[in-house]
């Protein structure tokens, strides 16, 4: 892996509003902003603060709402353009604005918006997918597992954490964090015994 530094989030919502007879993401989720425009303006900032312009951010999902379903779509470029760093998204529930522009070759997006996506950081097998897994490929080898979807709402098992923003204060996790986080982790339940990168587990 590279030298730059890696982030981990999900679960954003940017723009989710709602509409008349059903809650949007701060009602939903009991988020502490007085409307969709100041939580959009404070993800932005706790995003700044901690990811530097080089960064690479892996999005576990619903970064973002947009149009057809009735909900209140701001601009997703201009928010793209104010994000520090570059984004890897990893294909949610709520996505369709970020896969037009990914098709479109946006500067800020990475990768190819897979549903589940293995890499390897300090040794470390790390699993990245919007739902959350009770087994996920080489969790026996004590491989690692990060998801959201579920708003900090579902206890994790094992080597794996919600890294959505309703868990961790609206901010993204950095790797460092995660490797912290992980030490107190107890074993996989179907953990084997030592470590292993063959590919095809």
């Amino acid at each position: 892996m590279s030298e730059q530094e890696i982030f981990f989030t999900g679960d954003e919502h940017f723009n989710h509003s709602g509409k008349p007879g059903k809650p949007g993401i701060i009602q939903h989720c009991n988020r502490p902003f007085k409307d969709i425009e100041e939580m959009n303006e404070e993800l932005i900032i706790r995003w700044n603060e901690v990811v530097p312009t080089g960064g690479l951010v892996y999005v576990n999902g619903d970064f973002a709402w947009g149009k057809g379903k009735g909900y209140e779509t701001l601009e997703i470029l201009e928010i793209l353009d104010r994000l520090n760093g570059v984004i890897y998204l990893i294909r949610g529930s709520h996505d369709k604005p970020l896969l037009k522009l990914y098709k479109q070759g946006h500067r800020k997006l990475h990768g190819n918006c897979p549903m589940v996506h293995k890499l390897t950081i300090d040794g470390k097998v790390v699993v990245l997918c919007h739902y959350c897994m009770r087994v996920w490929p080489q969790s026996h080898y004590n491989s690692l597992h990060l998801f959201a979807h579920s708003h900090a709402r579902l206890e994790a098992i094992g080597k794996s954490l919600d890294v959505g923003v309703d868990g961790h204060n609206f901010y993204p996790w950095s790797w460092d964090e995660i490797k912290e986080y992980m030490e107190d982790r107890p074993h996989n339940f179907n953990y084997v015994g030592g470590t292993h990168s063959g590919r095809g587990l």
